[in-house]
């Protein structure tokens, strides 16, 4: 959906929360809208107005984290790989490393974001009527600026987007959330992956179109800053719809297939141990290949080095220096996929992108071939054999 280049901000669970520059700009919008809100229901304290924003934006990012970690930790639970949860223009995204493999797990992992967000919001207005009674807190999610502390305003506000959030994500159009049930019953009926998406892709679109046909009504009736950003939502999910349609009849024709079906089993690896000068000469000028694989005594995958790192030592330090100092590490195994993964999980992977291939490895780690974007394209095309 957007590029891989996020910048981290922590890890939880073992899993990488990254933010996009985008997302920055929403924070932003949002701070300054909730500033007036409370400038109105504290007049005359600027600083307590932009605290409290501050904080409620914060905490519903971090709500959108939580949705998101549902999500993450039913997938890994049913053996589906995170490359990591990113936070950006329109929300957030779990970034699995392949799709699911069967109806009920697409289900669990589907429902899972909802789940949460459903809890979030109960507790929110379950904590806001503890302390201020249930009708402090509908009206603060009706964001009515009378009568309310500052721990009601912020419990009801989130209690009301989360809420919100909770709706929208069940509209029934892919890839929303409930598009994605929408996909798993479908997908459980018919006993077909891809007639499923597509499916669910095509009332994904429906949905968008008329998304963007009521933004245009609310430009038409002046509220412009709500028609655009409507419009702006509609369009991106007719795109991301339209986008899963067409990788539903890619991902059809290697259905079945794994990394080790299609990977060159005959890959070239540098020892860690190797010096920078006999690795240019014996790797890079020998084959011309940009990067290779780096592997430990025992050949296990540790990071690659490229053509372009040995050359930016000095000549005179090569014969000093060996491969392990100057090459990329691999501790998120950003850069490998396992021999006995499937194909798809190929596609999704940030390290193929940027690399245009992934080193595979079996359950210890060791190197035993390199799946290549050419061969994978060739693995695409209709009506040819996976190799």
């Amino acid at each position: 959906m957007f590029g891989g280049g996020s910048i981290q901000l922590a890890r939880v669970f073992g899993i990488r929360i990254g933010v996009d520059v985008s997302w920055f700009i929403v924070l932003f919008l949002i701070i300054w809208s909730l500033s007036g809100y409370y400038g109105d229901l504290f007049p005359g304290d600027d600083t307590k107005a932009f605290g409290l924003a501050v904080a409620s934006a914060l905490l519903f990012f971090g709500s959108i984290v939580l949705h998101e970690l549902g999500h993450a930790l039913v997938a890994i639970r049913n053996g589906i790989g995170i490359t990591g949860i990113d936070l950006w223009m329109f929300g957030g995204l779990a970034k699995m490393k392949r799709d699911t493999d069967s109806a009920g797990v697409e289900f669990r992992v589907a429902v899972a974001g909802p789940v949460v967000t459903l809890l979030i919001a109960a507790a929110c207005f379950g904590a806001g009527a503890l302390l201020g009674g249930a009708d402090a807190v509908w009206r603060a999610a009706r964001f009515d600026d009378v009568g309310l502390t500052e721990a009601e305003a912020v419990l009801g506000y989130l209690a009301f987007i989360n809420a919100a959030l909770l709706v929208f994500n069940l509209i029934p159009g892919f890839p929303l959330d409930g598009g994605r049930i929408v996909r798993a019953i479908a997908w459980w009926r018919t006993g077909d992956r891809t007639r499923a998406t597509r499916f669910a892709a095509r009332l994904g679109r429906l949905f968008a179109y008329a998304m963007v046909g009521f933004a245009a009504f609310l430009f038409l009736m002046g509220d412009l800053i709500g028609g655009i950003w409507l419009g702006f939502i509609g369009f991106f999910l007719a795109q991301a719809a339209r986008s899963a349609e067409l990788q539903s009849t890619y991902t059809a024709r290697i259905e079945g297939l794994r990394v080790s079906d299609l990977m060159d089993a005959e890959p070239v690896a540098i020892g860690a141990r190797t010096t920078l000068d006999r690795a240019l000469d014996e790797y890079f000028l020998r084959y011309g290949w940009p990067w290779f694989p780096v592997v430990d005594e025992s050949e296990r995958f540790l990071g690659i080095v490229s053509r372009e790192q040995v050359e930016a030592v000095a000549p005179e330090r090569r014969p000093a220096q060996s491969v392990d100092e100057i090459a990329t590490l691999d501790p998120t195994s950003a850069l490998r996929v396992r021999t006995d993964e499937p194909l798809e999980a190929v596609l999704s992977a940030e390290g193929f992108q940027r690399l245009g291939a992934l080193v595979a490895v079996d359950a210890d780690g060791v190197v035993r071939g390199v799946v290549t974007l050419e061969r994978v394209r060739r693995a695409l095309q209709p009506g040819a054999p996976a190799l």
